[in-house]
């Protein structure tokens, strides 16, 4: 039995749930190591990882500390799935997954993070950097809807790693392009809405999201991210601009 990975992560952020869900698809022994955004830029996280972003990993059964999340999931799938569950060992397949996986952390992320960003976090409203990542989101949304199209899976007949690396961000589409209640952000996309759907089912996605509602629970957040307590946007912005000891004193108010 291999000895758990621990894995370091803030709830809220996507790019860890890639990794969990990768873990739970290999049951991979595994810990987690979660703390507040606010300490990402500080002891002990930015001793793992000097570049101070989540998720990074310590492997104790490899002696690797790894962060960036595409190549952990690429170390994952190279030391741990042995029976190629998620991925291929042929030489057009196994590139293809690279591909794809590179598309993501390049395409997707980045423009779906900056969305997000503009539209709901900065701290004045500027319509041209929002236009921009929105048209974006909508571009990255569009290949992946043409490169689906009579497939269920972007390579090969089976969910891969490819197709997980892209599952986290997709659930954030609708904050990033502020998608009006009881709208779904991926219907001018059916393919991609498909496939999301899909994914979304596996049982690892709902183990690793009840993770995620569980630790976002006891930091004061709610499931979207938003502290508990408030309903809206305008609630939000207007929690954003205190302090962060008023902040700090309202999540603990929450809990």
């Amino acid at each position: 039995m291999s000895q758990p990975i621990t894995v370091w992560l803030t709830p809220p952020g996507p790019n860890p749930w890639k990794v969990i869900c990768v873990l739970e698809e290999l049951q991979v022994p595994y810990n987690i190591h979660s703390f507040k955004f606010d300490d990402v830029k500080n002891p002990p996280f930015i001793d793992v990882n000097p570049n101070g972003r989540v998720p990074a990993i310590v492997d104790p059964n490899t002696n690797l500390t790894l962060w960036e999340s595409g190549a952990i999931i690429q170390y994952l799938v190279d030391v741990y799935d042995t029976e190629k569950k998620l991925t291929y060992d042929t030489l057009n397949e196994k590139h293809l997954l690279n591909q794809y996986l590179h598309f993501q952390m390049s395409g997707q992320g980045p423009y779906f993070g900056q969305a997000g960003w503009f539209t709901q976090f900065h701290q004045e409203k500027l319509p041209s950097a929002m236009a921009r990542y929105h048209a974006e989101v909508h571009r990255i949304l569009g290949v992946l809807d043409g490169l689906l199209e009579g497939k269920e899976w972007l390579v090969g007949s089976k969910c891969t790693f490819a197709d997980l690396a892209f599952l986290s961000w997709n659930t954030r589409v609708d904050m990033a392009l502020a998608t009006p209640a009881g709208e779904d952000p991926l219907e001018p996309y059916p393919n991609v809405r498909a496939w999301h759907r899909r994914m979304e089912s596996r049982p690892s996605w709902k183990r690793s999201m009840e993770i995620r509602d569980r630790l976002m629970g006891e930091q004061g957040l709610q499931p979207n991210g938003m502290p508990k307590g408030l309903t809206n946007v305008a609630e939000y912005e207007a929690f954003m601009a205190k302090s962060p000891e008023e902040q700090q004193k309202y999540l603990d108010s929450q809990k």
